[in-house]
């Protein structure tokens, strides 16, 4: 078996309030390879956390804290600052959700994709511009040179996505982190979106931590899934079996998805058990 990308043993994020801290992540630990590895759960569950832990973008009020955090042998813990910026798009990107608070509004759309690939390329301006261009047109843009010169308030929120997606693909990442990259897609560009991304996972040999609420769209595309609660790892499962799950927290997430094969007249809300807290993760083949 090769050697995990990444691996995370005990991670820790803590905010300290002025009359008691919080745990928002407790304890998890998890590895990726070259695979594709998806993060569900409810929203305040811990999974986009968990992703900017991973490139030290977390606020100033979080403490981090692990046994070991590491990628491609590299100690993240450790690292200064400036490896960090020597990691950050180059080695792992990080697809954002919302390209408003993403792309910088004073520059055309063609400027931050080519700043992109030459901040981590020894290339001349025009030898980036038509990488760009073929990355818009990847990402299924039409009329990429159009666009291209489009500042981001001009293109709408579909369009922002992919240009996101765009600008944090061209450097070819070892370990891309995609927090709902396809949420302001239409269902008829999402596919073509997840194939792109398939693509460039396959074709580089790449890793892929995709996080998403959407159960079915994970099971379908991913790998394997960790399913977190309250800031913990409850269940990691391969995603063929994901309808298989032990795991009560994820059979009421699956429980409570609408099905045209089962009507109902309402749908399951999940229960909450506080000994989920401190019980321990579900692998695949273990029995709750």
């Amino acid at each position: 078996m090769d050697k995990p990308l990444l691996e995370v043993e005990d991670l820790s994020v803590t905010f300290k309030g002025a009359h008691r801290s919080v745990q928002a992540v407790r304890g998890i630990s998890f590895s990726v390879g070259r695979e594709k590895v998806g993060i569900v759960g409810e929203s305040g569950s811990g999974k986009s956390l968990t992703g900017r832990t991973i490139l030290k973008l977390t606020p100033k009020a979080a403490t981090i804290s692990a046994k070991r955090l590491t990628f491609d042998g590299i100690d993240l813990l450790a690292a200064s600052e400036r490896q960090m910026r020597t990691i950050r798009g180059n080695r792992i990107s990080m697809i954002l959700q919302d390209p408003k608070f993403s792309l910088n509004p004073l520059m055309r759309v063609g400027e931050q994709i080519t700043e992109a690939y030459r901040l981590h390329h020894k290339v001349g301006g025009k030898e980036a511009e038509a990488r760009a261009l073929a990355m818009l047109e990847a990402v299924k843009i039409r009329d990429p040179a159009r666009v291209f010169r489009l500042y981001p308030h001009e293109v709408s929120g579909g369009m922002g996505q992919r240009i996101m997606i765009a600008m944090m693909l061209i450097p070819e990442p070892d370990l891309i982190i995609a927090d709902e990259p396809t949420s302001a897609l239409d269902v008829t560009i999402r596919r073509q979106v997840l194939s792109i991304l398939d693509e460039l996972v396959t074709r580089r040999g790449a890793g892929l931590i995709f996080i998403s609420h959407d159960l079915n769209l994970v099971a379908d595309f991913c790998d394997r899934v960790l399913v977190m609660y309250a800031g913990r790892i409850m269940e990691d499962i391969p995603a063929r079996e994901l309808r298989n799950a032990r795991h009560p927290y994820t059979r009421a997430l699956l429980d409570s998805l609408p099905r045209l094969d089962l009507q109902t007249d309402m749908l399951q809300v999940p229960s909450r058990d506080p000994a989920w807290l401190d019980g321990p993760t579900l692998q695949s083949g273990s029995r709750a």
